[in-house]
Order: C-alpha cells, then structure tokens, then sequence
C-alpha cells in the first residue's frame, strides 16, 4: 500500500508486529458501514462519479457476504481489516475501488469503525443490565417478606428481607446502566472526513456521514478525532464498576450456596461436580463471574497505560486498544448473561434464611429503638443497657428473645413484658418502613415501580 516510498518489503518479524488482522477483523461489518456511507456521500459532494459509487457499495455488499458466510480470505500480509476489503474491492471491482479512500485516512477510518462497534456493544450492555434488572426486580417481588439476616462485617447485624437484598443489587446495576447510556452518548460523534489529522480539502460532507451511520454530530477537531481513545475507557471504566458489582453478587451466591450457609440452591444449569468428590455441586458460573472482572480491570488498565504518553495526533501504539476492547466488553456482558440466569434459577431456602436471621443478636438495635421509644432513654443509654442485657444473653447461650424478663429489669427496671413484641425477626422487618428501609411493603413498592420502569425502557 505504501510501494512508492519503500523499496523493499517488511521483515517477517515487523510483519508479525504490525499485523491487526487476527483481531480487528471484528470490524467487518463497521468499516463497510463506513466505507459505504463514506462513498456515498463522496458521490453527493460530485467527489467521485455516481457509477463508480454504485460499483463501490455493491462490491462492499458482496465482502459482507463473503465475510458472512465464511469464504473471505483474510491476509496477514494486508496488515488490517481495512486493507484486506479494500484489495477484495480492487479484485472484484477493479480501478473504481481506488476512489474509495478519498478524503480518508485508516486514522479516521478506523476512529469510526471502533466508535461503531463500541456503541453497538453499549448497546447490547445496556440491554443485558434491564434484563438483569427485571430478574432481580421479579425475584424480589416474590420474596419480599421472607426474612435473612443483613449483614455488616459479614457479622449477622438486623433482620432483613431477601427482596430488600435483591433490590439493593436493583440500584448498583441501574446506576451501571447509567453509565453505559451515559457513556454512549457522549462517544456519539463521527471522526469520519478528519483524514489523517488535518482534516481534508475536498468538500466533504461531514454531517451527512455522520447522520448516515447514526451519529449525533461529526467531532469538532480533527486531531482529537483520531486520537482520542476515551470513548474505549469510558466504556470499559463503566464495564469496571459493573463488572466489581456483578462480582459482590457472584460473591454471595458462592457463600450461600454453601453448606455453612445455605440459603439458596442453583440447580443443576448454573453449576458443576468434582472429578473426585461425588457429593460436591459447585457454583462454578458464579465463581467466574467472579473471575472476569480480573479480566475487565486488566482491559481498562492495559488501555490507560498505553495511552497515558503519546503525543498528538496518532500512534502506533493505539492498535493495542482493540484487543482489550474485544476481551473485556464481550467478556462484562458473558458475566451479565450468566448473572441473569442465575437470579432466574436460583431457589432461597426461606426457613433457613429466617433462622439464621435470628441468631448473632441481630434485634439488638430494635431492643435499643424500644428502649428511647418507650422509656425515653437517650439513644446512647439505650445503646449501652442493650450491650449488658446481650452480655447476659452471650454469657447463658442463649437467644436474645429467650433472656427472662426478670435479667433484663435487673439492668433496666422499668423494661416491661411488651419489649418481646419487638424482638421477632418479622416484626423487626416489618418496623423498618422508613424511605428505603426494609419492611415488606417497601419492598414490593420499590419492585413494582422499577419493573414499570423496566417495561418503559
């Protein structure tokens, strides 16, 4: 492509090297995008001659094809997706195929190529995350008044409900969602036409491309334009932050899976067995959701690092970003798909749930609430006589509820027998109705106004 600078061909290790065929060929279907509305507007601007466009685009049409069906023949030689259609197009065209790429550079172009398919994929996150959103949000529904403990220091704290837990991962991933809408729409302008990086001095149409293949507006500088990477960051910052939140979640299902705790079971679709144990069932799709954020922190880190020095405008070093994209977005929405199954499979043991909700002392703080409530105590007081009235119980080894009335007057003599009305888990739950607390009612109120919501959009 560059024979009339140099004489002598590339040295099979720059080849090597050099080569993006093995990785970006993922952009076959954005770069004929682009190449066609590219030509097309060539052709409006009176750039290229009309015929020549329509022998361009049907030729393009006819490598999707080809790329489609699994009879194109890539080359390594040809370095990148770019050039493999581009020589394609000459062979099946012939001279016309060479007025394609007037008025564009592979800077631009692959600018372009890489903001389509990065919006496409934010396109299918955003609608993994409402799915995973409406199985939750369903979940939730369902379970709204089955008690378990809530957890600080992952030390049994106060009664809360299953539903009540669900709808909190709810707003960890609507806040995801957010970003990725986010995220698109501030990437959502064309490079297309900024040419190497000055710009072009044909009279192109940039606005018209750009409206062809759905942007919102063509980028405003041409350096920028096939420099910038922060679209890729942003995107894979966004895949981050849900990647660490689908990881919290995975997190738990491994613990409740488990035998010590117990609390839910995944049938058979979401896990696996041992080699060498018979008894074991291992839930090994929420351990690799786990996994891949490993792989999604590593993307955003690897792509931070290769763009934090280079000088305006392009780099050779900016192929690196595909790879990274390619790896860690597929790899987010792998992990949502997997996460969505899971919330749909999965079955809470309630009765246990309910159990271990009582234990560790967790209507401590109703007892506590009592106390300021009915007595008057200050909070601080009521904190303090409710820690020696738990020291009782922690000595005897018994429950809090199961503390006879007579102990509890010798710390506190005006504590009556209505103080066991507030010390059941389900009426510790039910007393929680503050805004965003746990009471049952809040709960099905707060899942029924987000899957309205999901249903909108």
């Amino acid at each position: 492509m560059w024979g009339g600078r140099f004489a002598e061909g590339p040295d099979a290790i720059m080849e090597e090297i050099n080569a993006s065929i093995d990785f970006d060929r993922k952009l076959y279907r954005q770069d004929i995008d682009g190449s066609k509305a590219h030509v097309r507007m060539l052709a409006a601007q009176q750039i290229v001659a009309g015929e020549d466009a329509e022998k361009i685009v049907h030729g393009l049409d006819t490598i999707l094809s080809e790329i489609e069906a699994g009879t194109f023949a890539f080359s390594r030689a040809l370095e990148d997706i770019h050039m493999n259609i581009e020589a394609r197009l000459a062979e099946l065209i012939g001279a016309p195929a060479g007025r394609l790429h007037t008025a564009r550079s592979r800077n631009d172009q692959v600018a372009t190529d890489f903001r389509l398919w990065v919006r496409d994929t934010l396109d299918t996150l955003d609608a993994q995350l409402g799915e995973l959103m409406r199985a939750l949000a369903e979940k939730a529904e369902q379970h709204a008044g089955d008690v378990m403990p809530g957890f600080t220091h992952l030390q049994s704290a106060q009664p809360v409900t299953f539903g009540h837990h669900l709808m909190a991962y709810v707003e960890m991933f609507s806040r995801d969602r957010g970003r990725v809408r986010d995220a698109r729409k501030r990437m959502n302008e064309s490079p297309l036409g900024s040419a190497a990086l000055a710009g072009t001095s044909f009279p192109i149409d940039r606005h018209a491309t750009a409206a062809a293949l759905g942007f919102d507006r063509p980028t405003a500088n041409s350096l920028d334009a096939v420099s910038d990477r922060d679209f890729v960051i942003e995107a894979l910052s966004a895949a981050s932050l849900c990647a660490m939140h689908l990881s919290r979640l995975a997190e738990e299902i491994v613990l409740w899976c488990s035998a010590q705790f117990g609390f839910i079971r995944l049938s058979d679709k979401f896990s696996t067995g041992s080699s060498i144990m018979p008894q074991k069932k291992n839930p090994d799709a929420a351990e690799l959701v786990r996994a891949k954020t490993g792989r999604i922190y590593g993307a955003l880190h690897a792509l931070l690092v290769t763009m934090k020095g280079l000088p305006l405008a392009y780099s050779k070093d900016m192929q690196e970003d595909k790879e990274q994209a390619f790896d860690g977005l597929p790899s987010l929405s792998l992990a949502l798909a997997a996460m969505t199954g899971m919330v749909r499979d999965l079955t809470p043991d309630t009765r246990r749930m309910k159990k271990a909700a009582g234990s560790g002392y967790s209507t401590a703080t109703d007892l506590a609430d009592w106390l300021v409530r009915v007595l008057g105590l200050p909070f601080r007081d009521a904190h303090h006589v409710t820690g020696r009235i738990v020291a009782l119980a922690v000595e005897r080894g018994i429950e809090l509820h199961k503390v006879p009335l007579s102990d509890m007057q010798g710390v506190e003599p005006r504590i009556t027998a209505e103080v066991f009305s507030v010390l059941s888990v389900d009426k510790s739950v039910r007393s929680r109705t503050s805004y965003g607390g746990t009471a049952p009612a809040n709960v099905r109120k707060q899942a029924r106004r987000w899957l309205k919501a999901l249903a909108r959009n």
